[in-house]
């Protein structure tokens, strides 16, 4: 599983010009099974990604595809652990 850390490089207002064409790029990875949780940091200076299912190399080469990436909107951050124990429900988590 990997912890994936978005942080800004640009103001607020054009992370918001690019933000919709974000939301595709995580639907997607979504919808291949790559990515299982993702949300804004507090305050709101980057984000979070959850991944699984993925190899490092993999996963580098899928956020090259995030326009925040393509565009310098964000610097990311990838940190590898291996969860040993989640809350019932969460199971899948540990694949």
């Amino acid at each position: 599983m990997f912890v994936v850390v978005l942080t800004y490089r640009r103001p607020i207002e054009e992370v918001e010009r690019h933000l919709a064409e974000h939301i595709d790029f995580l639907d997607a990875q979504y919808q291949a099974g790559v990515f299982v949780a993702s949300g804004r940091r507090v305050p709101r200076t980057g984000g979070v990604i959850l991944a699984i299912s993925v190899d490092q190399v993999s996963l580098t080469q899928i956020l090259d595809l995030d326009p925040f990436k393509r565009e310098g909107i964000a610097d990311y951050e990838i940190v590898e652990f291996v969860p040993n124990r989640t809350k019932p429900g969460l199971e899948a988590l540990m694949e």
